[in-house]
């Protein structure tokens, strides 16, 4: 039997490092309690304190989201402890760093089962608990390289590619039955988190986000606020916007440019920690990661684009009354 809430209940999946932390850590600052869903004990043991030290209630599962019934039952768990799911978001992958041919198969099929299969069941777990009450909002976590890909990622960029063709179509088939269940995606920049410190490597420098760099926070603001404020699509980082919409005037001047400088933009001589790859081991087990990766240095704090964002409702008022003000002053005129 469900413990009495004192909020909202949230559901993060990899939200023992990066994103998925800055997410937990977002959404306890709310109000909510919150279910993490991750493979690491020490990660999930320090992003549990998080949330209580925010006064809500933690819930740290330990789930691999490739295993469908394991994010079932995580599921089951988190509403029979913390209550009915609000809010579900999907941040859980893992990635690569390595020329496409000199990825093995499994790598292939792991990175494809965590980043896009993940978000599946994830999403399908949801919502097998979300229709049935017409309510409730799904964040899936997308990048930029969904509509733009690049150089040394090639499962990964695979895999997001597939989360948005997914989601839209999970989109229309809510839309055909009018459910009022929200399903949302947030788009990405290169951020500072330890994604970089535990990817599969096989170029031998650091791997690095492509500049410029954003902090984990901005995502996570933005996952919260879509979580509060349900929308179609969001994107953070000025970087995203200039990204997908190259993509769509020039792709082929995206090729040359990617093809010439994406290679060495994604690596660094920067003695940075390196914790082997997290494919298939937890990165965060022994020891907890948190939000950041190694590249606080030069990381961007701040978005005009996410602020901008934020804040489309009221500049969309404004914009109604100056054009409404308009409309009045050239009626009266005539």
């Amino acid at each position: 039997m469900a413990h009495e809430a004192n909020g909202k209940v949230a559901v993060v999946t990899g939200g023992t490092a990066g994103v998925g932390r800055a997410a937990v850590q977002e959404l306890a600052g709310r109000g909510y309690d919150v279910a993490v869903l991750a493979r690491g004990e020490a990660g999930l043991e320090a992003a549990a304190a998080d949330v209580r030290a925010a006064g809500g209630r933690a819930l740290p599962l330990t789930a691999d989201v490739a295993d469908e019934e394991a994010v079932r039952r995580a599921a089951d768990r988190t509403e029979t402890e913390l209550g009915a799911i609000d809010v579900w978001v999907n941040a859980a992958f893992c990635g690569a760093l390595a020329f496409s041919w000199d990825t093995g198969m499994d790598e292939w099929r792991r990175i494809n089962d965590v980043t896009y299969l993940g978000q599946v069941h994830g999403t399908l777990a949801a919502l097998e608990r979300m229709r049935p009450r017409d309510r409730g909002v799904i964040v899936n976590v997308g990048s930029a390289m969904a509509y733009r890909s690049i150089p040394l990622q090639a499962p990964y960029c695979a895999a997001k590619h597939a989360v948005k063709g997914f989601t839209e179509s999970v989109m229309t088939e809510l839309a055909h039955d009018k459910s009022k269940v929200k399903l949302c995606m947030v788009q990405l920049p290169g951020l500072n988190t330890p994604q970089f410190n535990w990817n599969l490597n096989k170029l031998g420098r650091h791997p690095m986000p492509v500049p410029p760099i954003f902090q984990p926070e901005l995502a996570g603001r933005a996952i919260a606020h879509l979580a509060e404020h349900p929308r179609r699509n969001m994107w953070v980082g000025l970087s995203t916007a200039y990204t997908i919409l190259g993509a769509r005037l020039a792709p082929k001047l995206m090729d040359l440019y990617l093809g010439r400088s994406g290679v060495r933009a994604q690596q660094t001589d920067e003695d940075a920690p390196r914790l082997g790859p997290n494919l298939f081991r937890p990165g965060d087990d022994a020891e907890d990661q948190g939000a950041h990766g190694p590249f606080d240095d030069r990381a961007h704090a701040r978005d005009p684009l996410l602020e901008l964002s934020l804040r489309r409702s009221a500049a969309l008022g404004i914009a109604a009354t100056v054009l409404g003000g308009a409309a009045v002053a050239v009626l009266s005129r005539r």
